[in-house]
């Protein structure tokens, strides 16, 4: 008969059915199985981050630069100083009439060549004859008392020679002589009198003469009429002004232009220089013009001070016309054969050395974007194609250019000249006619 085996009853003990060597390696599998997890995890991401950074690294290759270059030219430039004003006649006149009176008639109409001493206009002379009538005959009437007046002083003159002489015989006595002598004296001041009454008369008459005279407006001047105010019939006030009748202009062959320069230009300019202008009327002409005077009064409007200078102007065609604006470039400085850049190329900086200016590194901002660059930033490294800090003090005079060769930008160190807005003056450095500067960069997406 058969017996159940003692070990089979009841349940059984893990640690008494397993060997214990086996029991210890069955615990210690479960984190070497969990390591291999990992080990597979981290062997993906190396994959994935490979794998972007290459697509990244052919994305940033595949982004061409392209340059924009314009080339060092040689030749001259010139600095102008700009301004604007108006042309006016060199002599101009504005005539006006010294009387009162009716205009009777214009002799002169506009843009009539007119000579001096012609007329122009005359007013009415009904009561300035009269009043030369008037005093022509006021001075013949004190002519007249000069001779009652000389006639007295001959007489009462021998009335005293004669009590004189009875004086002196012991005939007539002193009370006589000394009454006949009282009217001698009178009438030598009578005399006096009258004279000066002719002197008065003759004056009236002048001035009633020279009143009739201006009654006739003459031109002072050879010109021409630019303007004219007056018409027949006009009754004309001068009591208190005068009125503007006729505006003469002495020669139009010679003009000038009184132009506003700005008061930060006023050290650039000097008399004799020479400039250029135009006017609307010839957009496509360029008149010759020379600085004759710089007016030290200056000229305020709206906060901004201006100087005005005058150009002297050659108008022998006569198409040139008073009032016409001018616009003005005066010449104040000329540079012969030298070399020539944009001034666009003294602007431009490639982004690698904005970077570098910043601070930063060109090769980080090249080279570490991205994923890549934030699980492995690079450490700035020193570009062995820059100088040091102190290097980079450039003096007031000098600027760098970017030269494109062999494709890539050069660094150039030039002295900077003058400038006219558009070139400027360059000298120094490694730098020849027809180097191609770079002036601006577009980067291909």
């Amino acid at each position: 008969m058969l017996q159940k085996s003692p070990q089979t009853e009841g349940p059984v003990e893990p640690d008494a059915a397993v060997p214990p060597d086996l029991a210890a390696i069955l615990k210690t599998g479960a984190p070497r199985r969990r390591l291999w997890r990992y080990i597979g995890f981290a062997v993906i991401a190396v994959l994935l981050l490979g794998g972007g950074w290459a697509w990244h690294a052919s994305r940033v290759a595949s982004r061409a630069v392209t340059y924009t270059t314009a080339p060092v030219t040689r030749g001259d430039l010139t600095v102008t100083v700009g301004a604007t004003g108006t042309l006016q006649p060199i002599n101009q006149v504005d005539i006006s009439s010294e009387l009162s009176g009716t205009v009777a008639t214009v002799d002169a109409d506009f843009n009539d060549t007119v000579k001096q001493g012609q007329p122009l206009a005359t007013l009415k002379t009904d009561n300035l004859t009269a009043a030369v009538d008037l005093a022509q005959a006021t001075l013949e009437a004190r002519q007249a008392d000069v001779q009652t007046a000389q006639a007295t002083v001959t007489q009462t003159a021998a009335v005293y020679a004669r009590s004189e002489k009875l004086i002196a015989g012991g005939i007539d006595n002193q009370t006589t002589n000394d009454s006949a002598k009282a009217d001698a004296d009178r009438a030598a001041a009578a005399l006096a009198s009258a004279k000066a009454n002719v002197t008065i008369a003759q004056s009236n008459l002048d001035i009633a003469k020279s009143n009739l005279g201006k009654a006739q407006i003459l031109s002072p001047i050879d010109g021409v009429v630019l303007n004219r105010t007056v018409e027949p019939g006009q009754i004309v006030a001068s009591s208190l002004q005068a009125p503007v009748l006729f505006t003469l202009a002495q020669d139009l062959s010679k003009m000038e232009a009184q132009v506003d320069i700005d008061e930060a230009d006023m050290g650039k300019v000097a008399v004799g220089d020479t400039a250029t202008f135009t006017v609307e009327a010839f957009p496509d002409r360029t008149f010759p013009a020379t600085i004759s005077q710089l007016r030290l009064s200056p000229v305020t409007v709206e906060g901004v001070v201006t100087y005005t200078a005058i150009l002297t102007v050659d108008n022998t065609d006569l198409s040139l016309r008073p009032g016409m604006t001018a616009t003005a470039n005066i010449v104040v400085q000329q540079v012969k054969d030298t070399l020539l850049v944009p001034n666009a190329a003294l602007r431009y900086t490639p982004p690698f050395a904005a970077a570098r200016a910043a601070g930063g590194s060109p090769a980080a901002s090249t080279n570490r974007n991205g994923l890549l660059g934030l699980l492995m930033p690079s450490r700035s490294r020193p570009d062995r194609t820059t100088t040091t800090p102190a290097a980079h003090a450039l003096a007031s005079d000098t600027h760098v250019l970017w030269v494109l060769r062999n494709g890539k930008p050069t660094r150039v160190v030039v002295t900077v000249g003058v400038s006219d807005g558009t070139n400027t003056v360059v000298s120094g450095g490694d730098l020849s006619e027809n180097d191609q500067v770079i002036t601006a960069a577009k980067t291909a997406s």
